[in-house]
């Protein structure tokens, strides 16, 4: 993933197209479902209804049906992707590959998925140009298409103090959990972050830098939930930082 400063044109299907086209075998952005199935299970019933945004071509849905959940909408903005996985999973009815774009999902009704999963999809629009209007359309989006107490599960590297602002512009009730970036599957020692327990999250991140220490070796998983008593005209405006 690029870096916070770098700008590429994430959000154009032309991007995405080449570069899928140029992939063979899958690729997992930041984490694999075995990693965090657990913080999975927690907040996602098998049950739910589940959209993965910007799936390209990561195994993380497979992992889920294999894990139980029944019912995982997977878009992303690449045709040839998403054509590659339809081909894919064809006989695999839990698994649904639809082409579209995350920014605007009409084809959706509104307050129809229980969660919405993104690995990286957030990320890459702040990467881009227009990035911080992109980023909103998305998370409008993701608000709209999300049942009352559904959950939006963001999987990235950025901090609190590039993600939080732009989040409670949207959600008011968000959670915090850590993973360190590289866990294997044969591991013994137990890890250095409990997956399952919260951190601090709230307006003062000199707590959670206290809590991590600086330039902590791990990838933030933000749980937001959506609550519609906090209407629209009444969410915070605060800035992208």
């Amino acid at each position: 993933m690029a870096s916070e400063s770098s700008t590429q044109a994430y959000g154009e299907p032309s991007y995405w197209d080449n570069r899928y086209s140029n992939e063979s075998g899958p690729f997992d952005w930041y984490q694999k479902y075995h990693s965090l199935a657990p913080l999975i299970n927690l907040y996602v019933s098998r049950h739910h209804r589940i959209l993965a945004v910007g799936c390209g071509n990561s195994a993380f849905s497979e992992g889920m049906v294999d894990d139980g959940y029944e019912d995982v909408i997977n878009v992303d903005i690449s045709s040839v992707v998403i054509e590659a996985m339809q081909k894919k999973y064809c006989n695999r009815p839990q698994l649904k590959y639809v082409k579209m774009d995350v920014r605007d999902m009409s084809a959706f009704e509104t307050c129809s998925f229980d969660t919405v999963l993104d690995k990286g999809t957030l990320d890459s629009l702040l990467c881009g140009n227009n990035s911080r209007q992109n980023a909103t359309k998305m998370l409008d989006e993701v608000w709209r298409v999300l049942k009352e107490n559904g959950v939006y599960i963001l999987v990235t590297y950025g901090a609190p103090s590039y993600r939080l602002s732009l989040l409670r512009r949207t959600f008011s009730l968000i959670k915090l959990h850590v993973i360190e970036k590289l866990i294997s599957e044969k591991r013994t020692d137990p890890p250095k972050w409990d997956l399952l327990k919260p951190v601090p999250c709230d307006n003062d991140v000199r707590v959670l830098d206290t809590v991590l220490g600086q330039n902590p070796d791990v990838h933030y998983i933000y749980i937001c939930t959506k609550d519609s008593s906090l209407k629209p005209d009444q969410k915070q405006d605060l800035a992208v930082e």
